[in-house]
């Protein structure tokens, strides 16, 4: 079972089945029984929406377990619902984790998921796994650099024979974007919005270069107005929430500039004729291969399934497991 452990998003890949599972990683608890209502789709739908007994949370932050407790129910609810409820015999689980953790925080998602009921567990870096799944020659002695911008962290790594030649990890991605555009709201139009309508606003106009319906676009958000304290609708365009967003956009800019800066002078050549790969929920950013192309002079393409690539490349291991082994974080664990 190969699983992408993503702050916003979960993926399970069983071997043989595929990716049987794509959930967000939000878990719902009752404060005073102390009891888990809801994981996954259900309990994103309560995230800003709960009584006071009800607390929705994300048991992961920046690409870490922030709460060990609930990252293991959350786990284990995926393990099972994966198995369509079946007893599983304890599973052999290949999980994708951050290239810029720490030891104490790789533990932490080794531990979270031998209580979940893991056999063995592995870990392999996000941006190997990406590559992987995104289709890249990462076992030929050939450079592939890779983008990987989730929700917690961006990744940004050149690969050559089946290694990370060389990595950067920033914890700035899809949410650092999404508050970015909450703060924006809150200073310009004095307008207080919750997570997931900036994350709407996000997705629905959100671009990172300009496009040619920049003075179309526009879409009316509602929210509570800070001076009156009551309800009130605004009307926001594209390039206003552009802007917004271009302070965490730079950061990932100069996070790929400072790897490229690094990168040796072969794997550099490989590079410029084969390109940049974009993956993760990131990738999906309207005009970010674009404006990557024009900061780097190196063509950027998207992959084809960029939410997918981490958990389809865990996949792929699992079903090349002596081929590929050496990829691994050499992290293992036995129970």
């Amino acid at each position: 079972m190969g699983i992408d452990l993503g702050t916003a998003n979960t993926l399970v890949y069983v071997s043989g089945k595929g990716i049987v599972l794509q959930e967000p990683s939000v878990v719902a608890i009752n404060n005073i029984e102390k009891r888990v209502i809801a994981v996954g789709t259900e309990a994103k739908k309560m995230l800003g929406r709960t009584p006071k007994n009800v607390m929705a949370l994300r048991p992961l932050k920046d690409g870490v377990i922030a709460d060990f407790d609930s990252a293991e129910v959350m786990l284990k609810h995926f393990i099972n619902k994966a198995n369509e409820g079946k007893s599983l015999v304890l599973p052999r689980i290949l999980i994708g984790i951050p290239s810029g953790i720490t030891g104490v925080e790789k533990r932490a998602v080794m531990d979270a998921a031998v209580h979940a009921g893991a056999r063995e567990v592995y870990l392999i870096d996000e941006p190997i796994a990406a590559a992987i799944g995104a289709g890249l020659p990462v076992v030929e002695p050939t450079g592939n650099m890779i983008i990987d911008i989730g929700g917690g962290t961006t990744e940004v790594a050149v690969l050559s024979l089946q290694g990370t030649v060389l990595s950067e990890s920033v914890r700035i991605a899809g949410d650092e974007l999404t508050e970015s555009i909450s703060q924006y709201i809150k200073k310009v139009h004095n307008l207080v919005i919750g997570e997931s309508t900036a994350e709407e606003i996000k997705i629905r106009i959100g671009s990172a270069y300009p496009t040619r319906d920049d003075d179309e676009a526009v879409m009316e958000v509602r929210g509570l107005h800070l001076l009156s304290g009551l309800p009130r609708t605004v009307i926001l365009k594209k390039p206003e929430i552009r802007d917004s967003m271009s302070e965490p956009i730079c950061a990932i800019i100069e996070t790929v500039k400072k790897t490229l800066e690094k990168t040796p002078p072969e794997l550099a050549a490989d590079i410029i004729d084969r390109g940049i790969i974009l993956a993760g929920g990131g990738a999906l950013m309207k005009g970010l291969d674009t404006l990557i192309s024009h900061e780097t002079g190196i063509i950027t393409h998207v992959a084809a399934d960029p939410l997918i690539c981490v958990a389809l490349g865990t996949g792929r291991l699992l079903e090349n497991f002596q081929q590929l082994e050496k990829v691994f974080s050499g992290l293992s664990r036995q129970t």
